[in-house]
């Protein structure tokens, strides 16, 4: 890519460098002569913008999905909206803003896949069938896993920078647990399941994604006895 290509606007500012090194561009250069003016998007907030925001929101999301979080840009965004980086900076505030909202937009899709998986009537509707129901969906290579993978990765590896890729990965799944537990429950009893499920199920992927353990190759001996550990937890009331 020629060198002039990075003058706009931080546009191929990297959250990660080709060969899956954290890249230091991973800020946006807003002082380029591309930075959107002061009041540019007073307009941003009538129902054609917002409807125009949300088209170019998914695009750049199913971009994601498919390509992942490497080598991210402004310009790649752009090309996947069928756009100009230009216009996506009249919506959004920088690659960063973008990024974020596209994980986000992610996390939306994979939740909305597991609560159909979870309450659909084929199965038993007891708390480890739905939780046995949701497992495929997460570990399925649809829904943008990958990208996924890499947020939570770039925020282990430097929250400082990149916390706001995962931050909001509880508050999406948190409530459908919670949604998933007996309705005779107490509050205090489903925030405390909901939470256990939810930390179960991230190591459980963390292991899949890292290899495994002799054993328990994928985390599913681990998936068993949550299983059986809310079989009991739900017969007991």
């Amino acid at each position: 890519m020629p060198a002039d290509d990075d003058a706009d606007a931080g546009s191929d500012a990297r959250f990660v460098r080709p060969g899956g090194r954290i890249g230091e561009a991973g800020r946006v250069n807003d002082d380029s002569d591309t930075a959107v003016p002061s009041g540019y998007r007073r307009s941003a907030g009538t129902p054609r913008a917002q409807a125009r925001r949300r088209e170019l929101l998914e695009l750049v999301t199913d971009d994601v999905a498919e390509h992942g979080l490497v080598d991210f840009s402004l310009r790649r965004a752009a090309k996947a909206a069928g756009t100009t980086h230009k216009v996506l900076l009249y919506h959004f505030d920088g690659a960063e803003d973008l990024l974020r909202q596209a994980v986000e937009r992610l996390r939306e899709r994979r939740v909305d896949s597991a609560l159909a998986a979870a309450f659909d009537p084929g199965h038993a509707q007891t708390l480890a069938e739905r939780v046995r129901a949701v497992w495929p969906v997460l570990i399925g290579s649809g829904e943008g896993q990958r990208a996924l993978d890499q947020a939570l990765g770039l925020a282990m590896y430097d929250p400082e920078r990149h916390a706001a890729l995962a931050a909001d990965a509880a508050d999406r799944f948190l409530p459908p647990l919670r949604a998933m537990c007996p309705p005779q429950w107490s509050d205090k009893h489903k925030d405390e399941v909901a939470d256990l499920v939810f930390a179960a199920l991230r190591g459980f992927l963390v292991q899949r994604r890292t290899g495994g353990a002799a054993g328990d190759v994928g985390g599913e001996a681990g998936l068993r006895a949550l299983l059986r550990m809310l079989e009991r937890e739900e017969a007991a009331g």
